[in-house]
């Protein structure tokens, strides 16, 4: 009985090569190509074997954190912005370009009237 192209990725070598593809920004269709297998497939691996997902998640979670202290950075040496971004993303109730209020029957309503 043949192997499934699966195996292979589970191998540690395997895993470390994933993580190592997520870590340098390859998008989860990148992979699956460099993988010789279509997005679905891999998003289905991902579902299956925890091991591949978790190989992926800590590749680009390692990215992720480079950059949010790359955009920190730049926000604290006055980049103005790194820091509207920053601000919108982090503190969105209070620096969205829409602020949200409460309507008058307890739901919630976006207000439009900031001039700019």
């Amino acid at each position: 009985m043949a192997k499934g192209k699966y195996e292979e990725w589970l191998t540690p070598e395997g895993l470390v090569c994933l993580e190592g593809w997520a870590r340098d920004g390859l998008t989860d269709e990148e992979i699956a190509g460099k993988i010789g297998i279509a997005r679905t497939t891999l998003y289905a691996w991902k579902n299956r074997y925890s091991d591949i997902s978790d190989a992926l998640k800590k590749g680009k979670e390692v990215v992720d954190y480079q950059v949010e202290n790359a955009l920190l950075y730049k926000a604290l040496a006055g980049d103005v912005t790194a820091q509207i971004f920053w601000l919108k993303n982090r503190r969105p109730g209070k620096w969205r370009d829409k602020p949200i209020e409460p309507a008058a029957e307890g739901g919630v309503q976006i207000v439009d009237n900031i001039p700019g």
